[in-house]
């Protein structure tokens, strides 16, 4: 099906079979078959639409009145909770094309090039998960505060929340998001380079609040220990500095309704700026303490590898970083003329301040438009006008932060982290057009 002037790009490109293919041929240092399963994929899809929108004039579709304008449509309440409409079936997340050994501890990618705005759709919203999700019993579930308190505090889920609550939009991008493009050119579409991303409404209680009920001693207590109660034993260190601020919320509630189970039902961390690997599902337990819990999740895995050798440790910040979301991978453009491009731009140290575009490789720059609400540590929409005359295009974005950080090339992020690393790839995306009109993945220095 076209939409517009752009051919969406083949979501599922890969069945089973070819995942664990891949996981074989990943761990032999081979990427080519992702690709040409990729390029089989769309050379299944339609053929190339007419240039030009079909004329009004003659058009049966406006000449002739459809079912739905002559007939009653179905009763209210039909499903208890709405679904999408059945023409937006292939809108999904995808499961990780071989990152991992089982679906268990694996993750889903959002798909972020076929979403509008910043919010995005609980149903939708990227998985990583350690040990397999969990639908638990909030009348059952508990939470503690213990460590460096006067009163070690239990609280169920209806005290919770029965106390003053505040939402906030807050984007969670895992620290591995892209971490498949560190040494090349690995996934074909935006879903699976940059899907690691969502950006939600939550609702609950400020840590902090949760602290002080239970006399905490914030000025020994340095940091926290949060803990998850899925079978990983999910364990992170935070800065007592985030939770004084007041941005670090224990949660329930997302986008007006409750966490869904793949997030953490009935109760998660929320830690804006930081990866997602920190926002620990299923929360239990806050301890409080005098210096980092270096617990396995922050020694072992979540490190950065350095050019050097050496791991480098507690790097949780996610610097600023953006993509354009259409045109990208696996699109097509179907026409000559007037494109909008668009896409996303974040950062975990507060708001973005401007995001510049190129269709020419990063010789020029343009500076895109940023689309209101522009809020702190939250996606922000970007979308700059450009007309296509038909020639190879190298489509980029750039974002700038508040605090003047601005986003760097491969070359300038692999000068400082080499390319063996897996977390914490912020580099600059590239989406080349080519004459005709596929949009496909591809990296400069």
């Amino acid at each position: 099906m076209n939409t517009g002037r752009v051919r969406k790009a083949p979501e599922n490109f890969l069945d089973v079979p070819g995942i664990h293919r891949v996981a074989a041929e990943a761990r032999q240092g081979r990427r080519d078959f992702l690709r040409g399963a990729f390029a089989a994929a769309a050379a299944g899809t339609a053929t190339m639409a007419a240039g030009a929108t079909a004329a009004a004039r003659g058009d049966a579709n406006i000449l002739e009145l459809p079912a739905h304008s002559t007939g009653l449509g179905r009763p209210v309440v039909t499903d208890g909770y709405g679904k999408p409409s059945q023409y937006e079936a292939n809108v999904q997340r995808r499961q990780s094309p071989g990152l991992t050994q089982t679906r268990q501890a694996s993750v889903s990618f959002a798909p972020l090039q076929s979403l509008f705005g910043i919010v995005t759709p609980s149903g939708l919203h990227f998985e990583r998960h350690h040990q397999g999700w969990w639908d638990i019993d909030p009348s059952k579930h508990r939470f503690m505060v213990n460590g460096l308190v006067k009163s070690p505090k239990v609280f169920t889920m209806d005290e919770l929340m029965r106390l003053p609550s505040v939402s906030r939009f807050h984007f969670i991008e895992c620290g591995a998001n892209t971490g498949m493009e560190w040494g090349n050119v690995a996934v074909p579409t935006c879903q699976y380079t940059h899907g690691m991303l969502s950006c939600s409404e939550f609702t609950g209680v400020p840590l902090i609040t949760l602290l002080e009920m239970a006399g905490a001693d914030l000025k020994k207590g340095q940091f926290v220990l949060a803990e998850g109660g899925d079978g990983s034993s999910m364990t992170r260190t935070i800065p007592m500095s985030l939770v004084r601020s007041g941005e670090v919320l224990v949660a329930y509630g997302q986008n007006g309704e409750m966490l869904r189970p793949e997030n953490g039902y009935p109760l998660r961390l929320v830690v804006p700026g930081v990866q997602g690997v920190s926002w620990v599902k299923y929360l239990r337990r806050v301890e409080v303490g005098d210096q980092p819990y270096g617990t396995k999740d922050e020694t072992v895995h979540y490190v950065d590898l350095m050019p050097d050798g050496q791991h480098r440790q507690y790097t949780s910040i996610q610097e600023c970083k953006s993509v354009v979301t259409t045109p990208s991978g696996g699109q097509v453009l179907l026409d000559k003329g007037f494109y909008s491009i668009t896409g996303l731009a974040w950062s975990g140290r507060g708001k973005v301040k401007q995001v510049d575009v190129s269709v020419d490789g990063g010789r020029n720059w343009r500076v895109a438009r940023l689309q209101e609400p522009v809020m702190s540590k939250c996606l922000t929409r970007f979308s700059l006008d450009w007309v296509w005359d038909g020639k190879p295009a190298i489509i980029q974005s750039r974002a700038r932060d508040e605090t003047g950080y601005v986003q760097p090339s491969y070359r300038q992020l692999r000068a400082v982290r080499g390319t063996r690393s897996i977390y914490h790839n912020n580099a600059i995306q590239s989406w080349l057009v080519e004459e005709s009109g596929e949009v496909k993945n591809v990296q400069l220095g």
